[in-house]
């Protein structure tokens, strides 16, 4: 931190001075991730630090700021340089940036691309958002089954620097159709005279472009690759996926996640940089939603309040019951939403979860209603507050206990799954959400006991 503190003092007496070659100097000696720790420390010079570099630098430290940022430099930035960046970006930070943007700027910037860069944007563009196709480059190498060690080889060296890389070259046939995939290191390792042929071994793992990018994060992660090949519908070849990407989708599927897991809508911007009137926007809609699901509890209690307002200590008793089933409901649509996200459960497996949560909640519940047993005995034993039928009033609280318990796992566990069966994101059945859900239905059942051993004895 005090060297980064440093790196901003200098610099700002650089451009104070006017020492621009001294600062390109400067700037071109720096790894690009501490560029991009001195634009987020001195954002209105951002522009200028890119304007300095040299022009694979500059693509390279684009490529890695947030949207928001790129989208604030590029304001500034001189038209040559736009040009010169945008030709020069990968193809599929390319398309990441260009789908970003709105209609207009999107049109302009198009037409600054060479001939050969416009068509392959407008092809990339041309998938869904939030596609494997989107993320894909057409920047790899292929090579023929029937091709030598020595030919690839003479392929890699003529080709490979337009690569995004060369860990894993592609067999594809004459009609372009991919059979196989190859390491480097077996062809490094090869005998000079062996053919690609002799490497294959069927085990190939593809991606469809049409396929949802979070589905890709999920194929990265079970097979531990680096790169992965994108095929259409007939199984041609149209382009790569390289793990940087996955993870730049990764985090920003977490992000997502969390937020709308904590009853609020995605953010599209880091929260700093959010106006308050969007912020506001955004969490109004999931507040009005459980402000709603509240009044249902408001309802509730009015319902039972004639019946069990001479019993005052069963009013002090709801939290309790309420607060044990929305957590209960909480943690089971956590690791519901944390096991689909990470293709540890599909929707076809919706009954093995439902079977569990019922053991599991079951077990749950017993273990809190014994326990609320114990807490009534033990208060009555002290303060005489629950009178002379206090074992009935820690039934109802323990029968409470067990019901709400055993429906929070099962609300918890269960939206998740309605929620992808319906199209929906899993992740919107928030805690706050599945916890108000919970709160209704549970006091229903704790009224309902109420009601059902305590009629003809306080009631």
């Amino acid at each position: 931190m005090e060297e980064l503190e440093m790196q901003v003092v200098y610099i700002e007496q650089l451009i104070e001075n006017g020492n621009l070659e001294e600062l390109e100097t400067f700037l071109n000696e720096l790894n690009i991730s501490d560029v991009e720790e001195l634009i987020d420390e001195l954002p209105e010079h951002g522009a200028l630090f890119l304007e300095t570099l040299s022009l694979k630098r500059a693509v390279n430290v684009f490529r890695i700021l947030d949207f928001p940022t790129q989208e604030r430099i590029f304001k500034k930035l001189s038209a040559t340089k736009i040009r010169e960046i945008i030709n020069e970006m990968p193809p599929d930070d390319r398309t990441s940036f260009l789908g970003e943007l709105k209609g207009d700027v999107v049109k302009r910037l198009i037409i600054m691309l060479s001939p050969e860069e416009r068509k392959e944007a407008l092809s990339l563009l041309g998938y869904p958002e939030d596609s494997v196709g989107r993320l894909m480059t057409p920047d790899y190498i292929t090579v023929k089954a029937h091709w030598s060690i020595t030919r690839i080889l003479d392929h890699i060296r003529r080709y490979g620097g337009a690569s995004e890389t060369i860990d894993v070259l592609y067999v594809i046939d004459s009609d372009g159709k991919l059979i196989d995939d190859i390491r480097i290191k077996d062809i490094l390792l090869a005998e000079p005279d062996m053919r690609v042929g002799d490497l294959i071994d069927n085990r190939l793992i593809s991606l469809n472009a049409n396929d949802p990018q979070e589905d890709a994060v999920t194929i990265f992660r079970m097979n531990n690759r680096v790169a992965l090949p994108v095929v259409d519908e007939q199984g041609i070849m149209l382009g790569i996926v390289t793990i940087d990407d996955i993870l730049w989708v990764a985090n920003e599927e977490y992000t997502e996640d969390m937020q709308r897991f904590g009853g609020t809508e995605a953010l599209d911007e880091p929260y700093l940089d959010v106006s308050i009137l969007h912020l506001v926007k955004k969490r109004a809609g999931w507040l009005i939603v459980l402000f709603l699901g509240q009044l249902l509890t408001a309802t509730v209690i009015e319902h039972f309040e004639t019946q069990v307002a001479s019993v005052v200590f069963l009013f002090a008793l709801m939290p309790l019951i309420i607060s044990s089933g929305g957590n209960s409901g909480s943690q089971a649509s956590t690791l519901v939403i944390q096991a689909m996200a990470l293709g540890e459960v599909t929707l076809v497996d919706w009954w093995r979860v439902m079977k569990r949560e019922i053991i599991s909640g079951t077990i749950l519940g017993l273990i809190l209603g014994v326990l609320g047993f114990i807490r009534i005995a033990t208060w009555q034993f002290f303060t005489d507050n629950y009178g002379e039928h206090w074992a009935l009033v820690a039934l109802v609280v323990s029968l409470s206990l067990v019901g709400v318990v055993l429906l929070g796992s099962l609300t918890g566990s269960m939206l998740p799954f309605l929620l992808r069966r319906l199209g929906a994101d899993p992740a919107s059945s928030s805690a706050p959400f599945v916890s108000t859900l919970v709160d209704v239905t549970g006091l229903l059942i704790y009224f309902s006991f109420i009601t059902l051993i305590l009629s003809g004895v306080l009631l």
